[in-house]
């Protein structure tokens, strides 16, 4: 398997605008890079509460409970956004 020239690759991309039509594109690339900027935020937040756990584990232990993290699809996306320790299966409620 050699490298995609540029002919594969036109082929490729007109073989995905005759499988999915030129009105879903826009719509799967807008939910991808939703989809991207979530998992970015999560792994940064995952990242600073790895730094500050470590930090917490010499420090005394506090009464208070943490604040409660919440998940956002996009800046200013009410609708979508969800405490991250809320159920989502309504079958384990």
């Amino acid at each position: 398997m050699g490298r995609l020239g540029p002919t594969e690759i036109i082929l490729i991309l007109v073989v995905i605008i005759l499988l999915f039509g030129a009105k879903k594109l826009p719509d799967m690339a807008r939910s991808l890079g939703k989809s991207a900027r979530i998992l970015k935020s999560e792994a940064k937040a995952m990242k600073s509460d790895g730094q500050d756990n470590t930090t917490a584990a010499s420090a005394p232990p506090h009464d208070e409970a943490p604040a409660q993290r919440t998940i956002q699809a996009a800046p200013g996306d009410v609708t979508s956004s969800r405490p991250v320790t809320e159920p989502t299966d309504t079958t384990k409620r």
